[in-house]
C-alpha cells in the first residue's frame, strides 16, 4: 500500500485533532512504554504525531477536486418577433396616456404673470 503525501495544512489539522482527543482521555492507538511517554513528557501532540508516523490513524482526508467539462455554456437568446416589440410599445404610450398629465408649452406671458402674482404675494 502507498503512503499518502498530505500537505502540511493537511498534517496539521490531523495531529490536532488526535492531540485534542488525547487530551481528552482518549485510549492510545499505539502502545508506548511508560519511559518513553516520561521522555516526551505526557505530550499530546507528541503522542499524536508518533500514531500519525506509524500510519495507525482511522483519520481520512477528502480533497475536492476539480471537475472537467468540456461543453461551453452559451446564452441562449430568444427571438423577439416586430409584433411584441409593437405590442409592447403600444401598451406603454396607452399606460403613460392614462397617468400622465398633458402639459402645455410655456409662453413667455405665462413667466411673466407668474413673476408678477409671486411678488404682490410677499409684500
Amino acid at each position: 500500500m502507498e503512503k499518502a503525501q498530505f500537505s502540511r495544512y493537511e498534517m496539521s489539522r490531523i495531529l490536532g485533532a488526535r492531540a485534542l482527543q488525547i487530551a481528552m482521555n482518549a485510549p492510545l492507538l499505539v502502545k508506548i512504554d511508560k519511559k518513553e511517554l516520561e521522555a516526551i513528557h505526557f505530550d499530546p501532540l507528541k503522542i499524536a504525531q508518533i500514531e500519525f508516523e506509524s500510519g495507525i490513524l482511522p483519520i481520512s482526508v477528502n480533497r475536492p477536486l476539480p471537475q472537467k467539462k468540456e461543453d461551453k455554456l452559451k446564452r441562449v437568446k430568444e427571438p423577439v418577433s416586430d409584433k411584441k416589440l409593437e405590442h409592447g410599445e403600444e401598451s406603454e404610450e396607452s399606460d403613460i396616456e392614462k397617468e400622465g398629465e398633458i402639459m402645455e408649452l410655456a409662453t413667455p406671458e405665462d413667466e411673466q404673470e407668474e413673476s408678477e402674482g409671486g411678488s404682490s404675494e410677499e409684500e
